[in-house]
């Protein structure tokens, strides 16, 4: 009976509201969703909620109708003060300007799901969830409370998989294709916002910062392969989130411009939108597993992943050629990183 009802669903126009709040990462990994959804129900209308912070990335994504954007994280801290108030008031308003045929919680967490559950259905629209917790992610009962139809996804699914299992059972279509992230920035004209000089004609982004330290590649690691990479004809860019990652960024210049001025440069503090542009620009990115390198992923850039855990399955690229994944404990060695980019640049980039 489910499967009828789905099929009918697909016969007309759709709107359809995506639940992925945080993090970078985890929006990231989601976006082939929209992609998906597209392919299978053009005439669809997909409207997606996603913390305030992260929205300016789903602003390049094709296929959204509407960003709704909420600050759940900044809002929990102060519930009851009356900013607070008055914006999540503003923040209902907007959700429930729709009424929509399905809402999909993608997260499995009490805080998408009081979202998913605020969200105004239409006649006979239903909220889908996840019934059960996958390996490596955050799951809370409220999920599947919440939800009109929840559904079972394998333990042993990676991130981006689940995401888009979770919204093809939901919604009735098959999975046929790798995923498309849809993700799209305009290169300006002029290159590089953050050109490198004329003697180095390419930059390579190091990706070092992360939330968590077990996660970080030593500071001397980096610096030696930035030493293959300068001579190899490229500068290296370093990106930086936080006054940590900034000194970091400092110190693996400071060693690398130390014999030739000019070999490494770190960039401003770049809100998400410029540091997608500016990602975009790199001719590939060597980086840790975070949201940046993710975004690396979706801008299908050469890119190689570093990971001191065996989660690569989970996060990681699929390994596809131009992106790789590299593994060891207690972490990847230069040379093992310095043959995965090697193998990427091997692979020619995808007609367009």
């Amino acid at each position: 009976m489910r499967v009828l009802r789905l099929r009918r669903i697909e016969l007309r126009f759709v709107k359809i509201l995506l639940v992925k709040l945080s993090s970078l990462g985890d929006v990231v990994h989601t976006l082939p969703v929209v992609q998906d959804i597209r392919a299978a129900m053009p005439d669809a209308q997909i409207d997606w909620v996603v913390e305030k912070s992260f929205a300016p990335l789903l602003a390049h994504t094709t296929g959204l109708h509407r960003i709704i954007a909420c600050e759940i994280r900044r809002w929990r801290k102060s519930p009851l003060a009356a900013a607070t108030r008055h914006e999540w008031r503003a923040f209902r308003q907007q959700l429930q300007q729709e009424a929509y045929d399905a809402v999909i919680d993608l997260q499995g967490l009490s805080k998408s799901a009081l979202v998913a559950w605020l969200a105004r259905l239409a006649p006979g629209g239903r909220r889908y969830a996840l019934a059960n917790q996958t390996e490596g992610s955050g799951y809370e009962a409220p999920t599947r409370w919440v939800a009109d139809v929840a559904i079972r996804i394998a333990a042993h699914t990676a991130a981006v998989q689940r995401a888009r299992e979770l919204a093809a059972q939901a919604l009735g279509y098959p999975l046929q294709s790798a995923p498309d992230f849809g993700l799209k920035v305009a290169l300006a004209p002029s290159g590089r916002a953050q050109a490198a000089p004329d003697a180095i004609a390419k930059q390579v982004a190091f990706v070092h910062g992360t939330s968590r330290a077990d996660k970080e590649w030593p500071l001397a690691h980096w610096i030696e392969l930035g030493r293959r990479f300068n001579a190899a004809g490229y500068q290296i860019a370093l990106p930086h989130g936080n006054a940590k990652e900034l000194a970091t960024s400092r110190a693996m210049a400071d060693a690398l411009n130390e014999r030739i001025p000019g070999q490494a440069i770190v960039w401003p503090l770049l809100a998400l939108d410029a540091l997608t542009q500016q990602l975009a620009h790199c001719a590939g990115v060597i980086g840790v597993d975070s949201g940046v390198s993710h975004i690396a992923v979706a801008l299908d850039l050469p890119h190689v992943q570093l990971y001191n855990f065996d989660t690569a399955w989970r996060t990681g690229p699929d390994s596809a050629g131009r992106q790789l994944s590299v593994y060891a404990q207690p972490a990847p060695s230069v040379e093992a990183v310095w043959q995965a980019w090697l193998a990427c640049q091997a692979i020619n980039r995808p007609a367009a």
